[in-house]
C-alpha cells in the first residue's frame, strides 16, 4: 500500500526550503565568522544560509505539526539554520505533549531518544543549537521523571565531544528553573579542567544561574570551594551578579 503524501508544508524540504528562501548571503557570511566555522574553530565546517534567529523562529511556527520522521530527516541537512529549525520543531512539540490536556507521553519518548540520536550523530553541534534545545529534550525529561542524578547526565559530561558536554550542562537548567540545584552542583566540579572555553561560559553560567534563581548561599558555597581552580571566562560569569567587591575577591583566589 502506498502511504498518502504528506500535507504541503510538513516535510523536511518543505520547511528547508522556507529557510532557503529568507536566505540571505551577506548575513551568511557574517554568521560563518560569529560561529567560528574556520579551520580549526569549533563550527569548522559548518555551512549557514543567512538567517537570523528570530526570523527562523517565525517560520517554524508553520510547521510545529510536522511528522517526527520528517524533522529528523532535516537534522541531516549540511544547513545550520535547517538544523536549528528542526530541533525548534522539536522543543515545540515536546512543549505541547507536555500540556495537561495535550500530553502524550510516547511522542515525548520519541522526542528524547531522536534528539539523543541527533547528538550523539554530531548533529546538534554548535552552542546556539544545544542552547536552544538540551533543557527541554533533556532537561525536563529527566527533570520532571525526578532523575537529576541520571547517569546520561554523566555520560554526556564525560564525553569527548564538547557538544555533547555542553549539552550535559544545559540540561541542568530546567532543574534550576524548578528550584533544584543538584545538578547544576553536581556535574560543575567535572568540568573545572575542560579545556573549551564555550564549556568555561556554560558551567559559569548555570551556576551564576544557581545563585540567582536557586540559593545565592549555595553559589557562594561553591565558589568558596572551587574558585582558586575555575577558569577567569568561567569565574567571571559564575559571579557577575555579585558585588564588585565579591567578584574581586573571589578573583582573587585565583
Amino acid at each position: 500500500m502506498v502511504a498518502d503524501p504528506l500535507p504541503p508544508g510538513s516535510t523536511a524540504n518543505d520547511l528547508a526550503a522556507a529557510i532557503d528562501a529568507a536566505a540571505d548571503p551577506g548575513e551568511a557570511a557574517f554568521l560563518q565568522r560569529f560561529f567560528k566555522t574556520g579551520p580549526g574553530q569549533y563550527g569548522e565546517g559548518d555551512v549557514f544560509a543567512g538567517v537570523r534567529v528570530p526570523a527562523t523562529r517565525a517560520i517554524v511556527k508553520r510547521f510545529e505539526r510536522m511528522p517526527l520522521a520528517e524533522v529528523v530527516a532535516l537534522l541531516e541537512s549540511a544547513v545550520h539554520e535547517h538544523r536549528l529549525a528542526a530541533l525548534l520543531v522539536m522543543v515545540r512539540q515536546y512543549q505541547v505533549a507536555s500540556r495537561p490536556r495535550t500530553r502524550d507521553d510516547a511522542a515525548r519518548l520519541a522526542l528524547h531518544e531522536a534528539y539523543l540520536t541527533a547528538v550523539g550523530a554530531g548533529r546538534v553541534n554548535n552552542w546556539d543549537l544545544v542552547d536552544s534545545s538540551a533543557e527541554w529534550l533533556v532537561g525536563e525529561v529527566l527533570r520532571e521523571a525526578g532523575r537529576g542524578d541520571d547517569p546520561l547526565l554523566d555520560r554526556l559530561a564525560a564525553s569527548a565531544s564538547l557538544w555533547e558536554r555542553r549539552v550535559a550542562v544545559l540540561s541542568t537548567f530546567a532543574f534550576i528553573k524548578a528550584g533544584d540545584a543538584r545538578p547544576t552542583l553536581r556535574l560543575a566540579p567535572r568540568l573545572l579542567d575542560d579545556g573549551e572555553d564555550l564549556m568555561h561560559k556554560a558551567v559559569g553560567w548555570m551556576l551564576r544561574e544557581v545563585g540567582k534563581r536557586v540559593d545565592r548561599e549555595l553559589l557562594l558555597g561553591f565558589l568558596d570551594e572551587y574558585a582558586p581552580r575555575m577558569p577567569r571566562t568561567m569565574l567571571s560569569y559564575a559571579t557577575e551578579h555579585l558585588t564588585p567587591g565579591e567578584r574581586a575577591a573571589y578573583r582573587a583566589r585565583r
